[in-house]
């Protein structure tokens, strides 16, 4: 009775032809993964994150094994945004004083603390839904930059307020996300402040790069959990970077036994399932905020759309009266399994998964059969508990 909702149900779905060209392996080098997990391995408090297998649940729908990437633990801050942000705060600062003293200044140099001065003086900002910020806030504060994040109307007071206790400066904007993209760059250029974005637009790459390199630790620690490469990975959109990190990774390591993969979006902001159909990176406009407060994207990401436009197999949108039951299936234990507490945006990929094989033509679609064995990526943990609270007591 649990899963009648997910049965009922039916996501709009989009299946393609994956080119597998050069760019699912060369528009994330292989070289910027090696770095970050250098880097980010070092960090105090880094350990890789659990993955259940929800082997009751798999039961239920037909399939071998639902590998769950649970990132709730991720350093304290909640989610795997932790991982690009920070990271990505780091490379902008190196870079930077190497501009400014005319040598290559280098990681270690950073961690010394011989360039503390000068970092004081560096301010770095960025946009976000909430989790991608507290990230460039916690980096900002471990390197000792000077902070400032801007937010939409729709972010809530706690997600605003644990970015301030990081040290931040946060700035509300009307409009959406991507209205506050476009107030950093103008804030940017105005000021002299360094952006640290995990989106990309025509001249600005590097900083998504790094922060997509900072994803791939996660990736990475994936792969070396799973005895054998996955059949099926569902992915959540957003401004695709994610999804984009997952995928050059797998087939980094894994080449052609490299999973299936379907990326999931609300309906509310379908950018990359408009680009899936247009064959070309594709903004939407966004009328109404969708629960999942992190993947409410309208334009995808250059550099993500590069690797997600030649690999994704299959776009699909679910509808938002699909995410509350499915965070509460999780947390009250997903048909007899251990629960998970996973914030609103982790569910995405769940939800995708749950529908695909609970409807015959549309599990044929997405090739699932007993056999399937599927990653999914629990992106965040409960990063905003008034959000769920209201999620668990059944008000949302």
């Amino acid at each position: 009775m649990m899963l009648d909702i997910f049965r009922t149900t039916k996501p709009d779905v989009f299946t393609t032809q994956p080119r597998l060209g050069p760019k699912v392996q060369d528009a994330l080098p292989r070289r910027g993964f090696d770095e970050a997990a250098r880097e980010i391995g070092t960090w105090d408090g880094y350990q890789p994150t659990p993955m259940p297998n929800l082997t009751s649940l798999a039961d239920r729908l037909g399939i071998q094994a639902i590998h769950y990437k649970h990132e709730g633990p991720r350093f304290g801050l909640g989610s795997f945004k932790a991982l690009g942000g920070a990271y990505a705060v780091l490379r902008v600062l190196q870079r930077e004083l190497s501009e400014t003293t005319g040598r290559a200044i280098t990681v270690e140099d950073l961690h010394s603390g011989s360039f503390a001065d000068q970092i004081s003086e560096i301010t770095v900002i960025s946009a976000t839904d909430g989790n991608h910020g507290r990230s460039v806030a916690w980096g900002a504060q471990r390197f000792g930059a000077t902070c400032r994040i801007y937010i939409h109307a729709e972010v809530s007071r706690f997600r605003a307020e644990a970015m301030q206790a990081l040290g931040a400066e946060v700035i509300r904007v009307d409009g959406d996300y991507d209205a506050t993209v476009a107030q950093t760059r103008i804030d940017a250029a105005k000021h002299g402040w360094k952006i640290v974005s995990d989106t990309s637009w025509p001249g600005y790459r590097q900083p998504p790069l790094d922060v997509m390199a900072g994803y791939g630790v996660m990736a990475r620690e994936i792969v070396r959990d799973l005895p054998e490469p996955p059949t099926h990975v569902f992915l959540q959109g957003g401004v695709g970077g994610l999804a984009a990190s997952v995928i050059a990774v797998f087939h980094q390591e894994w080449g052609n036994a490299a999973p299936r993969s379907i990326i999931v979006e609300p309906e509310l902001a379908p950018c990359l399932f408009a680009s899936g159909k247009a064959n070309a990176a594709t903004a939407v406009s966004i009328t109404s905020e969708t629960l999942m407060a992190g993947l409410s994207c309208g334009e995808p990401s250059q550099i993500a759309w590069e690797v997600l436009g030649e690999s994704v197999d299959s776009f699909m949108t679910i509808p938002e009266s699909l995410v509350a039951p499915a965070v509460r299936l999780l947390a009250g234990g997903a048909c007899g399994d251990p629960g998970i507490d996973a914030g609103e945006s982790a569910v995405a990929g769940l939800i995708g998964l749950m529908c695909g094989a609970l409807d015959h033509d549309l599990r044929d679609e997405l090739k699932l059969d007993t056999a399937s064995r599927v990653v999914i990526i629990g992106s965040e943990g409960i990063t905003d508990p008034t959000v769920v609270k209201a999620i668990m007591e059944g008000r949302v």
